[in-house]
């Protein structure tokens, strides 16, 4: 299996210099490359990676920033925008802004690669044009290198190494299943009992935070005091990102690890959390309500978990099994009446049938575990497939 392996990079002054110009070379292939197709859709068109490899490097005979930067990151960069332009759509993929995309690229040829151990704490890798560079050896790397991507987050500069581990997906573990609830008030509840939540921000951080947003608005854009402010709230939020990571990463080793199938619903996030503030013609209602349910939505990291959950289960034998997210949290899962009266609050549910008394999230979670069940013993493997029916029992002759 293919897997990553990070590490937090220590650039000399003179490296870190050059890797934001390699970065900015990037963006501004992507940027370029993606308007280019788009001129050539419009006028019905088209242009691929070949010809647009072709002019690159025809144009780095003028722009001599552009030869700078290795060949093989610029070419990378190029093969992505034609990878997300036939996934989503030349119109729909976005562009990349100075202010909103770090610096990130990839050396797609391991023969160009070279890594050694230095000591306990410390390895050292070749790059091409950046020489040796050294990075905190935390772990070992478990594996073939295949490609190599540098990024910057927070602040610091980091190095992914992609590993062929050669080891093969997990045979299934035979443990019992179990359904997720993913919730704002409790991040994960699961259908026998289980929950899971954290705080990844502190009261001093929060208020950190928000005297830094202040600082941030009275400074005049452009100015050394706004890019150092920007900087501490970049590396604040590194560490909330850092630690929503950790939580994802641990519940979903947690879960796969004890159970053989894991049954969530198939939620899409990206609706859930769209503004509502509407257009000047239809202005949206409650938008300061929905900006803050979006940010708690966000701030529990649902789709982290699912992803997270997805790459542990190949490890640790488990499936992962989709079904709709309708009328979950309304359905008694001890007698199947369905009401919005059922849900008394966030946290107490109560059926107005039969009585049953149980925790909100709890009780949703049971709801997705048998419709994961419904849907295993049709022989369907998530949610949207087809409804089919089990076959008859036959009586033995």
């Amino acid at each position: 299996m293919l897997t990553g392996r990070r590490y937090l990079l220590a650039f000399t002054p003179g490296q870190e210099t050059f890797a934001e110009l390699v970065g900015d070379a990037c963006r501004m292939v992507w940027n370029t490359g993606l308007e280019q197709r788009r001129a050539y859709r419009r006028r019905g068109a088209f242009i691929g990676y070949v010809e647009q490899a072709r002019q690159m490097a025809e144009a780095k005979k003028d722009f001599p920033w552009l030869a700078e930067a290795p060949s093989h990151t610029l070419q990378q960069t190029l093969r992505d925008l034609e990878k997300a332009c036939k996934t989503h759509g030349t119109f729909k993929v976005r562009w990349r802004s100075k202010r909103k995309n770090a610096p990130s690229f990839r050396f797609p040829d391991p023969k160009h690669i070279a890594v050694e151990r230095v000591s306990r704490r410390w390895g050292r890798v070749r790059l091409p044009k950046l020489g040796w560079v050294r990075f905190r050896w935390t772990r070992p790397l478990g594996g073939m290198v295949r490609n190599v991507t540098v990024l910057k987050d927070g602040g610091r500069w980091y190095i992914s190494f992609c590993v062929e581990d050669g080891l093969a997906e997990s045979t299934p573990n035979g443990k019992p299943p179990v359904g997720v609830d993913r919730g704002v008030a409790v991040a994960v509840a699961t259908s026998d009992g289980w929950m899971r939540d954290r705080e990844f921000v502190t009261l001093g951080e929060a208020v950190r935070l928000k005297r830094l947003q202040q600082q941030l608005a009275r400074q005049r854009k452009g100015s050394a005091r706004r890019s150092a402010t920007k900087a501490k709230i970049g590396r604040l939020n590194a560490r909330v990102r850092a630690r929503r990571t950790d939580f994802v990463a641990w519940t979903a080793n947690r879960l796969t690890r004890d159970h053989g199938l894991v049954v969530v619903e198939d939620l899409k996030v990206k609706n859930m959390t769209a503004s509502a503030k509407g257009t000047l013609e239809q202005p949206g209602s409650r938008v300061r309500q929905k900006a803050g349910l979006n940010r708690s939505i966000l701030a529990k990291g649902w789709g982290g978990l699912l992803a997270a959950l997805e790459h542990k289960a190949r490890c640790n034998g488990s499936r992962i099994v989709r079904v709709p997210p309708a009328y979950t949290s309304q359905t008694c899962a001890a007698c199947g009446h369905c009401a919005p009266d059922n849900r008394e609050s966030q946290a107490v549910f109560r059926c107005r049938a039969c009585g049953h008394q149980a925790n909100a999230d709890v009780n949703a979670a049971k709801n997705i575990l048998a419709a994961g069940l419904a849907v295993t013993g049709r022989g369907d493997l998530a949610a949207g497939r087809s409804a089919k029916r089990q076959p008859p029992e036959t009586e033995a002759v």
